[in-house]
């Protein structure tokens, strides 16, 4: 079962993945961000899978593979989900689904 850290506060989300080890490239690790509709990759070392993500948890959409020294954005999204790039794939993540999260 994948896991997932959030980055709720104002420094966390401006922090992001920024400075941490590299999240897992089998899908198993994630960042959710929240409130959050648009992300950047500046001093990324390496490139992210983005699910954007409305407020009931639905997938807006994904973008794959965006490299460092990019950003993009979705229009509505409440929360982003950063995975490392190729597991969106992995993970068959497509927009209409509900992602849901469970405390650990």
């Amino acid at each position: 079962m994948p896991r997932a850290m959030a980055a709720l506060s104002w420094w966390s989300r401006l922090r992001g993945l920024l400075f941490r080890r590299p999240l897992a490239s089998d899908g198993s690790e994630a960042l959710l961000i929240s409130p959050c509709s648009s992300i950047h990759t500046i001093g990324m070392a390496y490139g992210l899978d983005i699910v954007f993500l409305d407020a009931a948890g639905v997938v807006l959409g994904t973008r794959e593979r965006v490299r460092p020294w990019r950003a993009c954005l979705q229009k509505g999204a409440r929360s982003t989900l950063e995975l490392h790039e190729g597991a969106v794939r992995l993970l068959s993540i497509t927009p209409g689904d509900v992602l849901e999260w469970r405390a650990a």
